[in-house]
């Protein structure tokens, strides 16, 4: 209780340093353009759950976003309080607000139309398309490889970044509005999406992420000391890395490895990064250095060996080039190396459904309106964007939703 009235407290501060500009920069900074100055308004005159439905409808992963998106870059990082002094806390308030009224949120629904949609994935880009359309009628399926919702929320993001008691919250939400569930059934293997089609369903979302790591194809990465940063952080507690780990790649994935390999036992955890910076937010870095994580910069690693990576100092020519000096290269000692170089999508459904094509970045190839080159057949975030963040995924799944939604109503009573 005593934490709560704290937080409320910070929260009331932060709200009453708000300018209410009349050109909102911070919502501008938005991937998704939340109202923000709204939302502080409404909180300042006690119409906290107006400004949490009002969120909702804007984001629907709002509780989410607030914890996990780049405010610093985004909303804070456009504040004007910010040239010269600190933000406004927005992502605080935000979180106040949907957190604390997300139980109570108005669930809007249409009456049923007959009509079910087939979602492939329960990530973030699957769960809102799953859930604005089961606003509009449309009865949906979601089929999930894993046991439970989430995707990279849940198997992906730490635990001490996004609590998973509010995946399970959007679990509920979704089950109360009757949106029907597959988990542990992976579509591509005994089921195409060919087959949910010829089953009725009248279109198909694809959101089935990016969960396949990006190689940097050196000598030794097959080795047993060697593991890939999506595979650890989807259950840490299974691996034994011993006390000195390497970790390869510098953004925010990489942060949450190397914090996470601390929190478990690990004693000496390096990032290493080919550039003078790193490529992570500067607030994550810096929760990463309070944790205990070294940096070290200008280095590429060269190989992999049984007692570690060699790794060689790295320089940008004049045309800004990244490259390797020569006779530099390096052994550092390591139980484990942790690669984080960003994930590409799988391609079980392209090779299942033989009518999908992926584009020339080897992502799901889609046009302007999320459609594949499947008709009835949608996708949005990872699988066609490559890693990205929540925040994008939502927006462009609303978009799509929008877009599917049409398209539906387009067809014939007996299409």
């Amino acid at each position: 209780m005593k934490e709560d009235k704290k937080m409320s407290v910070h929260v009331l501060e932060e709200a009453n340093r708000c300018l209410q500009c009349k050109n909102p920069r911070c919502m501008e900074g938005c991937p998704i353009h939340t109202a923000i100055p709204e939302m502080i308004r409404m909180l300042k005159e006690g119409e906290t759950l107006e400004a949490a439905n009002m969120l909702y409808e804007n984001n629907p992963l709002s509780v989410i976003c607030s914890l996990v998106c780049n405010h610093e870059a985004q909303c804070e990082g456009h504040c004007v309080r910010g040239i010269k002094e600190n933000p406004v806390h927005i992502s605080a308030i935000e979180n106040y607000i949907s957190d604390s009224c997300f139980e109570r949120l108005e669930e809007k629904r249409q009456p049923e139309n007959g009509m079910k949609v087939a979602v492939i994935g329960a990530g973030p880009a699957g769960i809102t398309i799953a859930l604005l359309l089961a606003e509009k009628g449309y009865k949906i399926t979601v089929f999930e490889t894993r046991d439970k919702i989430g995707g990279i929320m849940r198997y992906g993001i730490p635990e001490f970044r996004l609590p998973k008691r509010n995946l399970d919250r959007y679990y509920e939400k979704m089950k109360r509005m009757g949106i029907l569930f597959r988990p542990n059934f992976g579509v591509g293997g005994s089921v195409s999406i060919q087959d949910l089609l010829s089953d009725g369903y009248k279109s198909v979302f694809i959101g089935t992420g990016a969960w396949r790591p990006r190689r940097l194809n050196i000598p030794g990465e097959t080795f047993g000391n060697v593991q890939y940063a999506i595979n650890y952080l989807n259950n840490p507690d299974v691996y034994d890395l011993g006390d000195r780990i390497a970790v390869i790649g510098s953004g925010n994935a990489a942060m949450d490895v190397a914090r996470t390999a601390i929190r478990h036992g690990s004693r000496f955890v390096t990032v290493f990064s080919r550039d003078e910076k790193v490529s992570a937010s500067v607030e994550e870095a810096g929760y990463a250095q309070i944790d205990g994580v070294k940096f070290a910069y200008n280095k590429a690693p060269v190989r992999i060996t049984d007692e570690g990576v060699v790794f060689a100092e790295t320089f940008r020519d004049e045309d800004g080039k990244m490259l390797m000096k020569e006779g530099t290269e390096k052994l550092f000692e390591a139980d484990s190396i942790l690669i984080a170089v960003s994930q590409v999508p799988q391609d079980k459904l392209v090779n299942r459904d033989k009518e999908l094509k992926l584009n020339e970045r080897g992502n799901l190839a889609t046009n302007e309106k999320g459609e594949t080159t499947m008709p009835g057949v949608f996708a949005s975030g990872d699988v066609v964007t490559g890693a990205k963040t929540v925040v994008h995924a939502v927006r462009y799944s609303k978009e799509i939703a929008e877009d599917m939604d049409r398209y539906m109503k387009s067809l014939p009573a007996n299409g």
